[in-house]
């Protein structure tokens, strides 16, 4: 285990744990903490092909991590004294002050807190996360790695938003994107599987899961992306709108006296996927699609619609398109999604097999006909190796 890496995802009521060989690229071990604050929480870890789990409460994150330390201690993985070389920690939110890798301190943590008005669903349930860990480990280089890094920078024509300057300048508004590390990866990825250095080629990520995003990448650089100055902003997901008219938020405040946390509430948590036809979990919406639910088939058809506007739109800002990758949950798995995505656009020089894109494996893999212009790929994304590797590069 000596050189492993300890990646943390950190939630507001659970923690996601994986133990990364960076070289190997493999995954030592991996498991989460669940209702965290609850009256029975869940320890649940996966080592050497074995399922271990522990219920019980679990007060706070700190006690999370312990629990789940003392899980991998009892599988013969002693974080404490068997060297790993560093903890890295997936921190949403950046700002305009974060944009690559950065060795956490006092002075980072707690900017990472403040940083809170910008993602109050997550920056703080990172900076919890990142508290408890660092007193469960103190000896070992703590790195933080920021979804919105990899857009910090967006040309400004992208990244800007015709509000008022000043306005904007002193309350930070500005796209500022997230999933920057699975975009990232997935980039590189694609250059690999094709034999191609990542710098010749222009591209189309889409990150599909419950929360959605797109990219616009020339030459390995990111162009454009779906999310904005928060995660709500762009395609459809689970639960999230995307893309809504701001005056919805004025008209539901006047019209429905709904205040700020009710439409945030409504938006985040309450739309998408879920708000169109009360289920988020794409398998939950293809049965009832099947049952010919009519919500169901407007959610599908909504979802879709808005995917192709985006790969439409990013297809002209790149001018020239060598690849399309779909990632994540949804894009790795559904294959229906793929294939009504980029129907009808053989004339744009994109084409999907039918057998490729349906065919069991699960690798990174082509899905494109052989005459396709555009080369069209489902890779599966690995934020857990990717923050490995960037938070080895600190390790003492």
């Amino acid at each position: 285990m000596k050189g492993s890496v300890l990646v943390i995802n950190s939630g507001s009521s659970s923690i996601k744990f994986q133990l990364v060989d960076p070289d190997a690229g493999d995954a030592v071990a991996d498991g989460i903490v669940e209702r965290i604050g609850e009256p029975e929480g869940l320890v649940k870890l996966r080592h050497g092909g074995v399922d271990t789990e522990h219920r019980g409460p679990i007060a706070d994150h700190s006690e999370g991590l312990r629990q789940a330390f003392s899980m991998l201690a009892e599988v013969g993985l002693d974080l404490a004294s068997a060297g790993i070389a560093a903890v890295g920690h997936r921190v949403v939110h950046g700002g305009e002050v974060f944009y690559q890798p950065t060795e956490i301190t006092p002075e980072v943590l707690a900017e990472i807190s403040r940083l809170s008005e910008l993602a109050p669903l997550h920056n703080p349930a990172n900076a919890t996360g990142i508290e408890g860990a660092v007193r469960e480990l103190p000896d070992v280089p703590h790195v933080a790695v920021f979804d919105t890094a990899y857009f910090h920078t967006l040309p400004a024509r992208a990244r800007t938003y015709a509000i008022d300057r000043d306005v904007a300048r002193e309350h930070s508004v500005r796209r500022y994107g997230f999933h920057g590390t699975s975009h990232e990866y997935v980039a590189g990825q694609v250059a690999a599987t094709l034999g191609r250095d990542v710098a010749e080629l222009n591209q189309i990520v889409l990150h599909l899961g419950n929360g959605a995003s797109a990219s616009a990448i020339e030459g390995g650089r990111a162009v454009d992306t779906s999310m904005g100055l928060t995660p709500l902003e762009g395609l459809v997901m689970g639960t999230r709108s995307g893309d809504i008219d701001a005056g919805v938020v004025t008209h539901l405040h006047r019209s429905a006296g709904m205040d700020v946390e009710e439409i945030d509430a409504l938006l985040n948590r309450r739309s998408g996927l879920k708000g169109l036809c009360g289920v988020n979990d794409f398998r939950e919406l293809r049965r009832l699609i099947d049952t010919g639910d009519a919500d169901a088939v407007l959610a599908y058809d909504v979802y879709v619609h808005r995917l192709r506007k985006y790969i439409g739109a990013y297809l002209v800002t790149l001018g020239r398109l060598d690849a399309i990758t779909f990632t994540a949950g949804v894009g790795e798995n559904v294959a229906e999604v793929r294939a009504d995505a980029l129907a009808g656009l053989a004339g744009l020089g994109i084409e999907v097999d039918p057998d490729r894109n349906t065919a069991k494996d699960r690798g990174a893999r082509l899905i494109s006909t052989d005459d396709s212009a555009v080369a069209v790929l489902v890779v599966p994304t690995n934020e857990e190796l990717a923050i490995a590797r960037a938070a080895l590069r600190f390790a003492r």
